[in-house]
């Protein structure tokens, strides 16, 4: 049997790569190489990336661009990263140099093999997507309030098994409903410890007022 060669250096859709701090979850304050994929398999109304304006970008230049920076950990996101072409390879590149490497994925694809830790945040709005489908394994799990949530965060419990679980509030117009977020935490964590225990994440990069 003949299996299609790989390109020697595959193209991939950029966005943005840089540097800065993991802003969220678990990892706040973490210095990371950010490499930000276009496109994405869901359109959520209040999502704050512009996946749709990316260049192409060879991996060779990838490569050559994630060396300049100090950082040896690599947050891979988007956009929807697991539905970029030839993506494996781009993992298996950066692996091979030695680098630590981070996904963040709305959860409807595998989590593949070369990723470290992955934080998984499945859209409450796409609830039906989710039942059918989806990775079952995550170090995190965190979750927009973009309205009453509970129901989907009960069900994203028993869907996806992860060690730590966040719930996000959502961002319109520059507001964060802090106060609907908290609310519902507080009823998630009322269930008692039969259940996970949530914890709130924000974005403290757009208050420190760095990407």
């Amino acid at each position: 049997m003949k299996f299609p060669l790989l390109p020697d250096n595959p193209s991939y859709r950029i966005v943005e790569i840089f540097e800065s701090l993991q802003g969220e979850g678990y990892h706040t304050g973490m210095p990371a190489v950010f490499i930000r994929l276009g496109k994405c398999n869901l359109a959520c109304a209040w999502c704050d990336t512009d996946y749709l304006n990316f260049r192409p970008m060879s991996l060779h230049d990838i490569l050559n661009t994630v060396a300049a920076y100090a950082s040896r950990n690599i947050i891979i996101t988007g956009g929807e990263p697991t539905i970029q072409p030839h993506l494996n390879q781009l993992l298996d590149a950066l692996k091979a140099r030695g680098y630590r490497l981070h996904l963040e994925s709305n959860g409807l694809q595998a989590i593949p093999e070369q990723i470290d830790y992955a934080a998984v945040s499945p859209k409450a709005a796409y609830a039906e997507k989710y039942a059918a489908a989806g990775t079952k394994r995550a170090d995190e799990v965190r979750i927009v309030a973009d309205g009453d949530v509970l129901a989907f965060c009960s069900t994203i419990e028993q869907n996806i098994q992860a060690e730590r679980y966040y719930l996000s509030p959502c961002e319109r117009d520059g507001e964060m409903n802090i106060h609907h977020t908290i609310r519902q935490l507080g009823q998630l964590n009322a269930r008692g410890s039969a259940f996970p225990h949530w914890q709130l994440s924000v974005q403290t990069h757009k208050w420190a007022g760095i990407e």
